[in-house]
């Protein structure tokens, strides 16, 4: 799981579009992206997902692709990440076969178990809390959600390795590695940082630390 500590998951601002986002979360040393590009069209994702495979394969760094299954294989991305209301993970376990990551969206204990038993290879579980980056938000978790849910999984026994998501700061993260999580997902706390790439190379070294 060492690579997948620290996941970018772009997004375009005023200042930076998407492969800018993808560029600084490299340079700063994060190992696992995420392009999602809710809205776009696959013509309008495929150039840009080209770049960024390019990006990331060229210092090591895992590539997802949020929801677009066939683009994944297209492309060839390492992986997709699949929301609720994206294909089924077993459906897109079935078309891209086992070579392929793939991440779900969990909110509950009951969304990891699904997620799991239908071949998931992470878990990206939130909000931890409120974001503006994301629609339809589902309830938020806070610590004591996370807590929670990872005593939960341990006492059922289900190890799949789960990150955290949704309006995380630096200042979260020493507390948010003690309930148990396996990894950060960042979109704002980086893209909104004076300095992007000193952001993400200083959330990078705190989580080593906290691991």
């Amino acid at each position: 799981m060492d690579n997948f500590s620290l996941q970018f998951i772009s997004h375009h601002t005023a200042q930076y579009d998407y492969l800018d986002g993808v560029r600084m979360a490299l340079e700063g040393g994060c190992r696992w992206v995420q392009l999602r590009m809710k809205g776009a069209s696959d013509d309008e994702v495929r150039p840009v997902a080209m770049k960024v495979r390019e990006m990331c394969h060229a210092v090591h760094a895992t590539f997802l692709i949020d929801d677009r299954v066939e683009l994944v294989k297209e492309v060839h991305a390492d992986g997709v990440h699949l929301g609720k209301n994206d294909m089924p993970i077993a459906e897109a376990r079935q078309f891209l076969g086992p070579d392929y990551l793939i991440g779900g969206t969990a909110n509950t204990f009951d969304d990891i178990v699904a997620h799991y038993h239908a071949s998931a290879n992470y878990i990206g579980c939130g909000p931890f809390r409120f974001t503006t980056t994301k629609e339809k938000l589902s309830p938020v978790l806070g610590l004591d959600g996370y807590r929670a849910i990872m005593q939960q999984m341990k006492t059922q026994g289900i190890n799949i390795p789960v990150v955290a998501i949704g309006g995380i700061t630096a200042d979260d993260i020493r507390d948010l590695l003690q309930t148990g999580i396996d990894g950060i997902a960042l979109s704002g706390t980086i893209l909104r940082a004076d300095h992007p790439v000193e952001e993400t190379r200083k959330i990078v070294q705190l989580i080593k630390k906290g691991a």
